[in-house]
């Protein structure tokens, strides 16, 4: 099982958001690119990015941010915030991005996934955000009436890499992942699902890896990297990543 490290982006620093709350912003690093060097010396894998500004602006607002990171780097990253258009994919994946996350799109024009999906096999995320179960969009700040299952559901042929599955009301909360309501989703698909969303302890990484064999592909992890709470060496050992 993955572990992605997240940085979260918001005016060109580094920042842990409470609940998706953009007034809620803890500043951990106002350098991104020392942050994606600094994970990958500690033996992560991949690199999570969102870009937070983008995410509400419906475009990318911290380019300069992540190719910095892109440039200080050669871990793949998945990138997340404002992608909304074929062209903004193209760019981002010609940029060296591994694979873009399409949010809200992905509600608003599942059309645009799935062609994304044709022309870049294996390069395409969906990212599912759940309030209460229904989807959010917009940076989280509309829910839908739509539940993630459904929205997930659409997209089973599509050619989709992996749905990252977040529980808004955890997110930055340090409450505890959403294991009950991850699992349930990743059985129900065969999509890979990477789970996300108030990842606290080291014990929060065990219940998911038990979970593994539903389809649980990985687990994204922010706040509790930065604040202390997970050792980076422990938690790549119980997921089974070890770092080399």
């Amino acid at each position: 099982m993955i572990l992605y490290p997240a940085i979260d982006l918001k005016e060109g620093a580094c920042v842990r958001l409470l609940r998706g709350e953009m007034d809620q912003a803890t500043v951990f690093n106002t350098d991104p690119a020392d942050q994606a060097r600094s994970f990958q010396a500690q033996g992560f894998r991949w690199l999570h990015l969102v870009d937070l500004d983008g995410a509400f602006a419906g475009r990318p607002k911290n380019a300069a941010a992540v190719e910095a990171i892109l440039a200080a780097t050669d871990l793949p990253v998945q990138l997340g915030g404002g992608i909304r258009d074929m062209a903004t994919i193209e760019a981002w994946l010609g940029h060296g991005v591994r694979r873009v996350i399409l949010g809200t799109v992905a509600l608003r024009d599942p059309a645009l996934v799935r062609e994304a999906c044709r022309r870049f096999p294996g390069r395409i995320v969906v990212g599912i955000d759940a309030r209460n179960g229904f989807v959010a969009v917009e940076g989280w700040a509309e829910t839908s009436e739509i539940r993630a299952l459904d929205l997930a559901m659409r997209f089973e042929d599509a050619g989709v890499a992996a749905i990252v599955y977040t529980d808004i009301d955890r997110d930055g909360a340090l409450r505890g992942v959403n294991v009950e309501a991850t699992t349930d989703l990743a059985f129900a698909l065969t999509t890979p699902v990477i789970a996300s969303g108030g990842v606290s302890s080291l014990d929060d990484l065990r219940l998911l890896k038990a979970q593994e064999s539903a389809g649980i592909e990985g687990v994204i992890c922010g706040r509790a990297l930065y604040d202390g709470r997970i050792d980076p060496a422990a938690a790549l050992q119980i997921l089974g990543s070890p770092a080399p």
